[in-house]
């Protein structure tokens, strides 16, 4: 075969093997899955415990369109200062039933409020985390004929209430804070009645039950 005629060959070949190669390129191309659709929302930069939110707790995240939960704080919103009400995880999406507001008794029956007490034994309430059901107890302190404090015996004022949340005091505000711990319950509004009006005469103390399914 001639020179010329094998060069020519040798090309067509090489012409015929790129155009392969191109094809095989676009069809790889087309059958390629589309990279999903992300949302972003804020998560958690780092483990966190229930308290206000700092600047650096929060970090912005890409989920999936499809895993984005319900009640998700999507940025720019501002969550610095707001109350977070249980810990969370790093990387952890925050939504709406984590912080201290209306939507923290969604999730309860109808009628239910949020209630804050004072719990008088700060160590008892530092047991206590989200989701614990617990007893309230109230005794009120009288004055004996020889001017001497006397405790009454410590009756149940709410019973099977559940914690929604609990706060670290601050140790600068100790000295105006009337001592104890607080904590926010589910209860119903006459439970509420009941529990302002035991704080007002007398201490609080609890008993912790078994904690019930959501």
């Amino acid at each position: 075969m001639p020179p010329v005629i094998r060069a020519l060959v040798r090309r067509r070949r090489l012409v015929a093997s790129s155009l392969v190669a191109v094809a095989v390129t676009c069809a790889l191309t087309v059958l390629a899955p589309t990279p999903p659709e992300t949302v972003r929302v804020l998560a958690a930069a780092r483990d966190l415990q229930s308290g206000p939110l700092a600047p650096g707790d929060l970090t912005p995240l890409a989920l999936p369109a499809e895993a984005v939960p319900t009640g998700v704080i999507h940025p720019p919103a501002a969550a610095t200062g707001k109350i977070l009400a249980s810990p969370m995880r790093k990387g952890e999406p925050l939504t709406d039933v984590r912080l201290v507001g209306p939507a923290l008794v969604a999730a309860h029956p109808p009628g239910t409020v949020a209630t804050p007490v004072r719990i008088a034994d700060a160590d008892a309430a530092a047991l206590l985390a989200p989701g614990d059901t617990i007893d309230v107890l109230a005794a009120g302190t009288g004055w004996g004929q020889d001017g001497t404090a006397t405790a009454s015996p410590a009756q149940t004022v709410a019973d099977d209430v559940r914690v929604i949340t609990t706060h670290k005091r601050a140790a600068t505000s100790s000295a105006n804070s009337g001592g104890g711990a607080l904590i926010v319950l589910a209860t119903t509004s006459a439970q509420a009645a009941e529990l302002a009006a035991a704080q007002s005469g007398g201490r609080l103390s609890i008993t912790i039950g078994p904690r019930r399914r959501p």
